[in-house]
């Protein structure tokens, strides 16, 4: 796949960035370069390769999916001028 100046221009346009002639013939190459070298990755036989998290072989971090309250409800009324059984009391505004 290549791109030409008025596919370059109309991302631009698209994209709402200011380009210039002489930019937009220069990014013409750049594109069709990066254009190649993912045409080169899809070329790589990645058969039989498992995903991976991180260079290193590591057990991903992972927490219990358990409901809780998360046991900071005095904490977060802590503040609050006015709470009844840690919820917060405002003022009525609305008749």
């Amino acid at each position: 796949m290549s791109v030409d100046l008025a596919t370059v221009k109309r991302v631009a346009r698209l994209a709402r960035i200011a380009v210039s002639e002489d930019e937009a013939t220069r990014m013409v190459g750049e594109i069709n370069g990066i254009l190649g070298f993912v045409e080169q990755l899809s070329e790589v036989n990645v058969d039989g390769v498992e995903p991976m998290t991180s260079v290193t072989p590591m057990e991903m971090k992972k927490r219990l999916d358990v409901v809780s309250d998360g046991s900071k409800a005095d904490d977060i009324v802590a503040n609050a001028p006015n709470t009844d059984r840690n919820f917060f009391l405002v003022p009525k505004v609305v008749e």
